[in-house]
């Protein structure tokens, strides 16, 4: 039986944190415990989070009975604040969205650490990867051969754009993704160097790290980032497939989004449905969609099915 209300904490005040406050706050079953911060950071936006209502603090156990943690950090630093988290006994859920082998690198890593401490770590819970990774799978199950194609923006990639801001030399950066069509993309990076900095030694090293090194990557000084900031972004999915005997099935989903405000959302209705799950990690395909959703199964059923 869950509790009337679950107590979530934010983990990371960038933008899927805020967002991800905003989706704590409007839902029925959760409430807010409060939100970690690093120690550096704990006084920055104070009027920010004092207009939210938000009590921060840099360690997640200052914080009284938190069930859950929405992890809102960049995906590199994800597999250690995560297991930490779960060493506490606390669910975690995460946007890690590195595809393909360092998910289930990360999923195994913290299957061992969720299970050793009664907990429950969703991996992945974005919208690519993430809800997108369910809806392939449902395209999939309706046409089993095929090909699906996913074509991301054009749009800003947050992912790509956190990993360029932490290198030497970049002051601020903004990473676009371009769909070329067949699940082929371009990226388009925004750089605004530091002082002193070399363009050159910049590129180099964003072409050759592994988030860009497979895609056509370009990219550009300009003065002021600030001005291309735009948190919008978009996906187009096709498949093309046989149900049984039967060719030419064509499946499409579309969505035009603000990225950070579908990310947040997403990870707060995983939080809901780790509270549901057995000690251990998960992907979202793995979780029933009801899970999801707040409210009783049976009156879900009869609204949904």
């Amino acid at each position: 039986m869950l509790r009337e209300k679950t107590r979530v904490a934010v983990v990371g005040f960038g933008n899927v944190g805020r967002y991800a406050i905003d989706a704590v706050q409007t839902a029925p079953d959760m409430e807010l415990a409060g939100v970690v911060r690093r120690a550096s950071s704990l006084n920055s936006n104070n009027d920010t989070l004092q207009t939210l209502g938000v009590h921060a603090v840099s360690d997640i156990r200052e914080l009284e009975d938190v069930q859950a943690a929405i992890l809102c950090t960049p995906t590199r630093t994800i597999p250690d604040v995560a297991e930490s988290i779960l060493s506490l006994g606390i669910n975690t859920v995460d946007s890690f969205d590195i595809h393909g082998q360092p998910i289930l690198a990360l999923r195994a890593r913290l299957q061992a650490a969720a299970q050793e401490n009664n907990a429950v770590a969703i991996v992945s819970a974005g919208w690519d990867p993430g809800t997108d990774s369910v809806v392939r799978t449902l395209f999939e199950a309706m046409a089993p051969f095929g090909i699906t194609y996913t074509n991301f923006g054009p749009g800003m990639s947050m992912g790509h754009s956190t990993v360029v801001r932490t290198m030497p030399g970049v002051k601020e950066a903004l990473s676009m993704t371009i769909p070329l069509g067949t699940g082929v993309h371009r990226r388009m990076v925004y750089v605004e160097l530091e002082p002193d900095s070399s363009y050159e030694q910049v590129e180099q090293q964003i072409l050759t790290d592994p988030y860009f090194a497979k895609d056509e990557t370009h990219v550009h000084a300009v003065s002021d980032v600030g001005a291309l900031w735009d948190l919008g972004h978009a996906v187009m999915m096709q498949r093309k497939g046989t149900s049984g005997k039967t060719a030419n099935q064509m499946m499409q989903l579309h969505m035009a989004i603000n990225n950070p405000a579908l990310t947040g959302q997403i990870l707060v209705a995983a939080a809901r449905a780790g509270l549901r799950q057995n000690p251990g990690a998960y992907c979202l395909p793995e979780i029933a969609p009801l899970d999801f959703l707040p409210g009783d199964r049976e009156s879900l059923i009869e609204r949904l099915v």
